[in-house]
C-alpha cells in the first residue's frame, strides 16, 4: 500500500515521515492553503531527503508553465494537479514532469474519462481538500478500476484508513490533516499509526499492481539514465 503524507512544511516532519515508512511527501504551493510552503524552502527540505522518497508539488489551477517551473526549481519528482485543470493542461505538465497525479473531487464526472488526462495516478479527494472532512466512499466507485493507480484522500486518519481501504481498494492513500497537531505540523504518533494501519489493511490485495509484483521499484525509483 502506497502512503503519501501531504502538507509538509518542516524538515523534521519530512525526515520523520520517510523514516516511518512513507513513500511520498507532498509540498503545497496552492494559494490560500494553510500548509503553503515557499518554493525555496521546499527545495531545501527536498535536498535533505533520501533519494527514494517521492516528492510531490501540489498545485491548484496554476498555469502549466508555472507548475513545470516550480517542480524543477524545487527538485521535485511529481506534480499533483488539484484544481480544474483540463486534460490538455495535464498532458502538457506530464510532458515535462516525470510523474503527474490528477485529482478529482468524489463523484466528479471527469472520473469517467480519467484516461484522457494522461496522468500516472488518479486521486479522489473530498469536495474541500485539506478540510479533514470524510466523503461518502461510495462516490469513489466511478473511478476507473484498471489502467490507473488510484490514490484515495479526504478525511483519512489512523482510525478510518483501514475501513477506507477495505471499501475502496485503492492503490494508495494520502493524508494531511489526519496526522497533524496543527496545520503544517505533523504528529509522530499519528503518522506511525496511519502508516502501520494502511500497510496492514490489505496485504494480499496489493501484492500485485498492474500485473507486476509490488516488490518491483515504483516508476520514480527506476534508473532512466539509459
Amino acid at each position: 500500500m502506497f502512503v503519501k503524507i501531504c502538507g509538509i512544511t518542516r524538515e523534521e516532519d519530512g525526515l520523520l515521515a520517510v523514516a516511518l515508512g512513507a513513500d511520498a511527501l507532498g509540498f503545497n504551493f496552492a494559494p490560500g492553503s494553510k500548509r503553503r510552503i515557499a518554493v525555496d524552502r521546499a527545495r531545501d527540505i527536498v535536498r535533505r531527503l533520501p533519494p527514494d522518497a517521492m516528492t510531490v508539488g501540489i498545485f491548484r489551477d496554476e498555469l502549466p508553465e508555472r507548475v513545470i517551473e516550480i517542480v524543477h526549481r524545487a527538485g521535485l519528482q511529481a506534480a499533483q494537479l488539484h484544481g480544474n485543470e483540463t486534460a490538455e493542461q495535464t498532458r502538457q505538465v506530464r510532458a515535462q514532469v516525470h510523474t503527474v497525479i490528477k485529482v478529482f473531487p468524489a463523484g466528479h464526472p471527469g472520473l469517467a474519462r480519467a484516461s484522457d488526462y494522461g496522468a500516472d495516478i488518479i486521486m479522489i479527494d473530498g469536495v474541500e481538500p485539506g478540510s479533514g472532512e470524510v466523503f461518502d466512499w461510495s462516490l469513489a466507485e466511478d473511478a476507473p478500476k484498471s489502467g490507473h493507480r488510484l490514490l484515495l484522500a479526504g478525511g483519512l486518519h489512523p482510525g478510518n484508513v483501514a475501513d477506507a481501504i477495505a471499501r475502496v481498494q485503492p492503490w494508495g492513500v494520502d493524508v494531511a490533516t489526519g496526522v497533524e497537531q496543527s496545520p503544517g505540523v505533523k504528529d509522530a504518533v499519528k503518522m506511525r499509526a496511519f502508516i502501520e494501519n494502511a500497510r496492514s489493511a490489505s496485504p494480499v490485495a496489493n501484492e500485485f499492481v498492474d500485473g507486476e509484483s509490488s516488490s518491483a521499484p515504483y516508476d520514480w525509483e527506476e534508473d532512466h539514465s539509459s
